[in-house]
């Protein structure tokens, strides 16, 4: 029976930053799994990695996917011993800006694909197994201008931790990664017609340092992988200080995107 890792978002970003480094980390895994939409992406990075790889090129918002996914599981005969669910994206501006099937469609993916892919992969998975969902400091607390992301985070965050608890009778551990900014292609998505909110650039992190740290935290056991001193420092603000002060601030520091959006 072959032990796997799987790999959301894997074309890009952290994603494909989390492939690459579970490669090199776990020894015991045969095969790593790759989901994403961009198949070329997906042959460009399987090609740098020394494992075999299945590549899944599909939507994981297609009604077709988690039967199809789920099957896959069967068909293989696999024990996952890692789970990562990476895919996943965010628009900042004013709720309201963009189609509704794009702000619908953050919710989708971070909370809904997510939670349908975990609930399948569980019962194939093993004793000391590894469940890594990508939350994000966003997620301690609402965010003016990046509302539905950071309320999809909180999703990620609180489930998460609570996955983490139902599964410790089964030697199965779930770490949330909430990392600040990160220099990856989100932003240029992200902040697709609106202007990069200044503070930014002060506290962005490189994709491997944030990978590195939540894998090493997840091996740890640990629930949350919070990455560097500035975020680290943001979560406790986060639970100390009232919101409606901090989400006044980031009111005033977000000014010059918002007068954009009008």
């Amino acid at each position: 029976m072959k032990k796997i890792a799987i790999i959301t978002g894997a074309s890009s970003g952290m994603g494909l930053e989390f492939a690459l480094l579970t490669d090199k980390t776990f020894k015991s895994v045969d095969e790593i799994w790759l989901i994403a939409r961009r198949y070329e992406r997906l042959t460009e990075l399987k090609d740098r990695i020394s494992k075999p790889c299945l590549i899944i090129s599909e939507d994981i918002n297609d009604v077709n996917f988690i039967n199809f996914y789920k099957k896959a599981l069967k068909q293989e005969d696999v024990k996952v011993k890692l789970l990562i669910n990476c895919a996943g994206y965010g628009i900042m501006g004013r709720a309201g800006r963009e189609a509704i099937e794009v702000e619908t469609g953050m919710i989708d993916t971070n909370c809904k694909a997510l939670t349908a892919i975990t609930n399948v992969t569980i019962p194939f998975m093993s004793k000391n197994s590894r469940i890594i969902n990508l939350a994000s400091s966003a997620g301690f607390m609402p965010q003016p201008y990046f509302a539905i992301y950071a309320a999809t985070k909180a999703y990620v965050l609180s489930y998460s931790r609570a996955l983490n608890i139902e599964l410790k009778d089964k030697k199965i551990y779930v770490t949330a990664v909430c990392p600040g900014p990160v220099s990856t292609e989100f932003f240029s998505i992200a902040e697709k017609g609106s202007k990069q909110q200044w503070y930014k650039k002060y506290f962005m992190a490189k994709p491997e340092d944030v990978v590195k740290k939540a894998l090493t935290d997840s091996i740890n056991r640990k629930e949350i992988s919070v990455y560097g001193l500035s975020m680290r420092g943001f979560r406790f603000a986060a639970k100390v200080i009232p919101h409606k002060v901090i989400l006044n601030i980031i009111n005033l520091i977000s000014k010059e995107a918002k007068e954009e959006d009008i």
